[in-house]
C-alpha cells in the first residue's frame, strides 16, 4: 500500500468532503439501519449547508487521510463550545473518524487517531472524549485498544431512529 498522509481540509475540498463523509458513513451503518433513516440522515447532517458551516467553526478541524492521490478516510475535531455535548473547555471531541471500506485494517483510522492526539497535546486539553454506537463494536474496540473508557451514554438520532452511543474518554495523562 502507498504511504498514508494526513492534511487539514481547507473549504476549497468540501466536495471532497462530502464525498467521503456520505460515502464512508454509509459503507459503515447502511446495512443496520433502514435506507429512509440513512437517506434523511445523509441528506441534513453531510449537505455543503452543513458541511460549510462546519468548515467555518474555528473550534472545528477536518483532516484528510490520502493515499495515492485519493482521499481514502478522515477525521473531525471539536474543542470549546462546538463540541457536541461535553463542553468541557479542556477536553477535545473526535466527532467522526471515517475511513472507505476497502482500507479496514490497513492502519489507517489510527492514524487518524494519532493525529486527533497530537492535536489534543498541541492545544493542551486534558482528555479526549467521543461517543460512538454501542452496535459497533469493532470501533468500540478500537477505542478500548487506544485506552479510552466509557463514562456515560447519550441518545444518537438517525432519522427517526433514536440510538445509544457509548461515551468513552481518554486522559492524555494516561498516554505514554
Amino acid at each position: 500500500m502507498k504511504e498514508i498522509e494526513t492534511k487539514r481540509v481547507t473549504f476549497d475540498e468540501i466536495d471532497q468532503l462530502q464525498k467521503i463523509s456520505r460515502q464512508t458513513f454509509y459503507e459503515t451503518f447502511s446495512e443496520v439501519n433502514t435506507e429512509d433513516n440513512m437517506s434523511k440522515y445523509l441528506a441534513e447532517k453531510f449537505s455543503v449547508e452543513t458541511l460549510s458551516i462546519e468548515l467555518n467553526n474555528k473550534d472545528s478541524e477536518f483532516y484528510f487521510a490520502i493515499s495515492g492521490g485519493e482521499v481514502i478516510g478522515y477525521l473531525k475535531l471539536n474543542s470549546g463550545q462546538s463540541q457536541t455535548e461535553l463542553n468541557d473547555i479542556k477536553s477535545l471531541e473526535i466527532e467522526r473518524i471515517y475511513v472507505l471500506k476497502e482500507f479496514h485494517g490497513k492502519s489507517v483510522g489510527q492514524l487518524l487517531y494519532r493525529k486527533a492526539i497530537q492535536r489534543a497535546q498541541e492545544t493542551g486539553v486534558d482528555s479526549v472524549w467521543l461517543g460512538v454506537w454501542e452496535e459497533n463494536p469493532r470501533a468500540i474496540s478500537f477505542y478500548k485498544k487506544n485506552g479510552f473508557v466509557e463514562f456515560d451514554k447519550h441518545i444518537f438520532r438517525l432519522g427517526d431512529d433514536e440510538q445509544t452511543d457509548i461515551m468513552m474518554k481518554l486522559q492524555l495523562k494516561d498516554i505514554q
